[in-house]
């Protein structure tokens, strides 16, 4: 059984702000890359055998510090780039709120098919078909795999058995863990979104002069971020 560290790429300038999907160019930003270091400190003591990673700039960069810490190379992954968003890349995600196709993909996320793009069922069978590959690769290993959220949550939930169109409950944040141990026939979550650390729930700083402050942010539900 191989144990695959499936890992989000830290954040970028547009993360939650806009959907970068597969254009290029995009890099952490100095905030991601501070994340980057602080993750590769994170998962120091984890034996990595090696270390894959999409071949968009973000992951690329996010992995190399991880794979630095055991020397390893980063091996370009086709199979876990982004979703393929088509002419929705490169957007602002309120703009793309108020449209009819965003509601869809609310509701029933697997019948939309993104404008002049993928499908999310057809990234999910390339996503696992790599991921399987991989594990069979490296049987009785732990394995590194730098991709982003949506590939992520389509993924994990193929593996614990959730309908595509139920993906969006999965929460994956930036620079966060989830594991997943593949290999005997029975797949096994061991980790989802672990970040090392409880910041998501932390109440908002009152403002000086303010003393309502901001309203907290219900933990229950929080927000999926894009990006």
């Amino acid at each position: 059984m191989a144990v695959l560290f499936l890992i989000r790429h830290a954040v970028t300038a547009s993360t939650g702000t806009r959907l970068t999907g597969q254009a290029p160019g995009v890099h952490l930003s100095q905030d991601g890359v501070t994340q980057a270091a602080g993750l590769a400190e994170r998962v120091r003591d984890v034996p990595f055998a090696a270390m894959y990673s999409s071949p968009l700039e973000r992951c690329l960069e996010t992995a190399a510090p991880v794979a630095a810490v055991r020397r390893l190379a980063v091996v370009e992954e086709p199979g876990v780039i982004e979703v393929g968003y088509g002419r929705w890349t490169g957007r602002p995600l309120p703009q793309l709120a108020r449209t009819a196709l965003w509601k869809r993909v609310q509701r029933t996320p697997g019948s939309v098919r993104f404008p002049g793009g993928d499908t999310l069922a057809e990234v999910q069978r390339r996503t696992v078909h790599s991921l399987d590959a991989i594990a069979a690769q490296h049987p009785r290993k732990v394995i590194g795999v730098v991709t982003h959220a949506d590939v992520i949550r389509l993924a994990v939930a193929h593996y614990a058995g959730v309908h595509v169109d139920l993906f969006q409950r999965l929460i994956v944040s930036p620079a966060s863990v989830s594991v997943v141990a593949l290999g005997d026939g029975v797949p096994r979550i061991l980790r989802l979104n672990d970040t090392g650390s409880f910041g998501d729930f932390r109440p908002p700083v009152r403002r000086r002069g303010d003393p309502r402050g901001l309203p907290p942010r219900r933990a229950s539900s929080p927000r999926p971020v894009r990006g």
